[in-house]
């Protein structure tokens, strides 16, 4: 691995750096976005079944906020339980864009990466054409000189495909997945709203 980096030249820092912040991004948003967390299987029917039998109070919307975001979307419309049906969708629409930002947060991070990185691989490329073309002299041609440019031209290249690829696939995977969870977030607490104003049976 020093070998290649030693072929490469000083440009594979930045994509080496690159690299190691890409590989942070997506190990955190991997664990942080399950759907397990995210929107807990069964969190409405447990939210129904303690309304019927206590009813709204603040230990009971502590307890939603801090369980997860689905439980903070419940809990933003619980509090305005009395209100009618289209002030508890707002205020849930409200506390909705707030957690719909967290879910993003780290992806626009991971998208410039992936864009930039066969950017930095380019950049390596001309660094290493500029080495060969300055190891041209008039007394002949350096092979060490042009070797090393070479070496710096197609691994600066190589590298910057090998961050940008996996980097656009989890970016890409990653948005989908805030996409899926936004609108089954949605949908769960529309339908906590319908059944508290009886337009829905629990």
């Amino acid at each position: 691995m020093i070998a290649i980096v030693e072929a490469a030249g000083w440009p594979i820092w930045f994509l080496i750096l690159a690299s190691i912040i890409a590989v942070g991004l997506i190990a955190e948003r991997l664990i942080y976005l399950r759907s397990s967390k995210i929107a807990p299987p069964g969190l409405l029917d447990e939210v129904v079944k303690d309304l019927k039998k206590r009813g709204v109070n603040d230990e009971m919307l502590n307890a939603l906020s801090k369980n997860s975001p689905l439980g903070g979307l419940f809990a933003a419309g619980l509090k305005n339980i009395k209100s009618s049906p289209e002030v508890m969708k707002e205020s849930i629409e409200e506390a909705g864009r707030a957690t719909t930002h967290e879910l993003e947060h780290f992806l626009t991070t991971l998208g410039t990466i992936a864009s930039i990185s066969p950017l930095l691989g380019l950049f390596g490329t001309v660094v290493g054409m500029i080495e060969i073309f300055g190891a041209q002299t008039a007394a002949g041609n350096s092979p060490a000189v042009l070797a090393h440019g070479i070496s710096v031209a197609l691994y600066n290249t190589a590298f910057g495909l090998i961050v940008a690829i996996p980097s656009m696939i989890f970016y890409r995977h990653f948005r989908a997945k805030v996409d899926s969870l936004t609108v089954e977030m949605e949908q769960q607490a529309i339908k906590l709203v319908e059944i508290v104003h009886g337009l829905r049976k629990g």
